[in-house]
């Protein structure tokens, strides 16, 4: 088995972390550059931002708390959202990211992915899949959870690796913020499907989670907000849980 990548994730809007259940009712979790140096400190992989504003304004902040980050912290660096060129992307890499995740704009224009990959490498560019479950499948929504798109989930993340993806980050919209653990069932179809890195988002409570995405889901990669941003645990103390269950870890 390959290691496991721990990724706290930051929800950003307007400067600041945020983090609701099911992309709702958001509250403030704390300033982004602390947090990103206390999870760097903690033993974290990677780090992700991804900002939930819909304003310019929030994005350029996104991008001036990035470069802040990068000259702090040595580990990758992953940005999304509302990135929808390849000059956006460029932004963003230029203020210290090392990845770029994509998600509505590639549903819209899902050339888009291979644009990215052609321009900076497939290494740097993450489909970012939000599913929803639908009887005994999962559907693709856009625009952070709230749009429902005609695309079967597993069918979307396949033709994203064949576009240039390198990795998928699979968010489920049921399980986002509830503490009520990944879908193991949708990490299964999915990591199944493709041979790229699958990312488990949504749903993290508890480290078994995580070594449960592992084991049974496939996961390459956990990303877990809640669980660190409300002090519930720390990155450290769920690598250790996660080696005395056999899940190889940095």
């Amino acid at each position: 088995m390959l290691t496991l990548r721990i990724i706290p994730c930051l929800d950003m809007d307007e400067g600041r972390v945020v983090k609701g259940v099911r992309f709702k009712g958001l509250r403030d979790a704390g300033d982004p550059v602390e947090l990103a140096k206390n999870y760097y400190e903690q033993g974290a992989d990677e780090i992700a931002f991804l900002d939930v504003g819909a304003s310019w304004r929030s994005r350029r902040i996104l991008i001036e708390v990035v470069r802040a980050v990068s000259r702090e912290i040595f580990i990758p660096l992953t940005v999304g959202g509302g990135l929808r060129t390849v000059e956006d992307i460029r932004s963003v890499l230029r203020a210290g990211a090392d990845k770029a995740s994509i998600g509505t704009a590639a549903v819209e224009r899902p050339e888009f992915i291979s644009e990215a990959s052609r321009a900076f490498g497939s290494q740097c560019v993450v489909l970012s899949v939000d599913a929803r479950r639908e009887g005994t499948s999962w559907t693709v929504a856009s625009h952070g959870g709230r749009r429902p798109v005609p695309l079967d989930a597993v069918e979307w993340a396949v033709r994203g690796e064949r576009l240039g993806a390198g990795e998928i980050l699979l968010n489920s919209i049921d399980r986002d913020g509830t503490g009520a653990g990944y879908d193991l069932e949708l990490l299964r179809r999915v990591s199944g499907a493709v041979r790229i890195p699958v990312i488990a988002s949504g749903g993290a409570g508890t480290p078994g989670d995580m070594a449960r995405a592992a084991l049974e889901g496939g996961a390459d990669a956990v990303l877990l907000a809640s669980l660190l941003h409300f002090g519930r645990t720390t990155v450290a103390g769920i690598k250790s849980y996660l080696k005395t269950k056999g899940v190889s870890v940095r």
